[in-house]
């Protein structure tokens, strides 16, 4: 029995890494910086100077350079915001994937601040519709996101929430209105395992680099051709990157990803490499060369 449960116990360490092989090329990123926050939780976004750390209902903004802190938004007291995740900032605002996680029904909304003054300044409710709203994104003239559903069962309840495979890719409208859906290949969905897809960021190539909520790895996905899965085409392991929210430094010609590594609180700036040489030809998915303010 105890060799048995040592078996058992080894095939849940090596299982992980094993699932990330799957025929696609496995990339290794350089760690470049890092920088502690209180609030590096959820997810960080960035723009030329400054990077913004979030947790649950707190963003801070730090210099870039330094990684000192120079201002902070804290929502707990009014308790209107209650689980932010990934950010984006667009022309000066800071958008927020937001959802009442872990409460049920699932409800998401995006949150919007002025980084100037960190001020909350709007809000654009989902209600309940997809799942739990945990990134977006703003590239070639639309919003990208994900609405995340988990294997996992939360205290209280009896079945899992949401189902991992029910979590979806979507496509949005400047009024973040629901234009097109795509689901993750099954194969990506168990390196996920119990959890879902946490961050979401597209990249300088067109492809769009996406996260797990635990794992240090970043996979690199692209649209298909025809139908409804997502091209899954490499895997970059990411050493001090621990699933959650990222985001793409878009203030560089350098291949600059901002993360989050929670266990620390600290903020993870990484050199990403070049990764359109190392695709598998026989992948296809459309790969999109779209202005970030389109």
């Amino acid at each position: 029995m105890r060799k048995l449960l040592l078996f058992v116990a080894l095939l849940l360490v090596i299982a992980p890494a094993a699932l990330i092989a799957q025929d696609r090329p496995v990339i290794e990123a350089e760690t470049m910086a890092l920088f502690d926050s209180e609030d590096a939780n959820q997810g960080v976004a960035v723009d030329a100077n400054y990077f913004y750390a979030v947790t649950n209902s707190r963003i801070s903004k730090h210099d870039k350079e330094t990684g000192e802190r120079v201002a902070q938004w804290d929502g707990e007291e009014e308790g209107l915001i209650l689980h932010l995740d990934s950010g984006v900032v667009v022309v000066g605002l800071l958008y927020a994937s937001h959802s009442n996680w872990p409460e049920w029904p699932m409800t998401s909304s995006v949150e919007v601040w002025d980084t100037e003054t960190m001020e909350h300044v709007d809000t654009f409710s989902f209600g309940i519709q997809l799942g739990s709203f945990t990134w977006l994104d703003r590239y070639d003239g639309y919003w990208w996101g994900t609405f995340a559903n988990y294997d996992r069962i939360q205290r209280g309840q009896q079945t899992p929430y949401g189902f991992t495979y029910n979590t979806q890719m979507v496509k949005m409208d400047d009024e973040f209105q629901v234009l097109e859906q795509w689901a993750y290949p099954r194969d990506l969905l168990q390196n996920f395992e119990i959890m879902s897809n946490s961050g979401g960021s597209w990249g300088p190539d067109g492809y769009l680099y996406i996260t797990g909520h635990d794992f240090p790895r970043v996979y690199v996905v692209q649209l298909p051709e025809a139908g409804s899965l997502l091209n899954w085409v490499a895997t970059i392991t990411v050493p001090d990157i621990e699933g959650q929210g990222i985001a793409w430094d878009r203030s560089t010609d350098e291949r600059v990803l901002y993360g989050i590594y929670r266990p620390a609180r600290q903020v993870v700036q990484t050199l990403i490499p070049r990764v359109e040489d190392m695709i598998q030809p026989q992948i296809a998915g459309r790969v999109l060369t779209g202005d970030l303010l389109d």
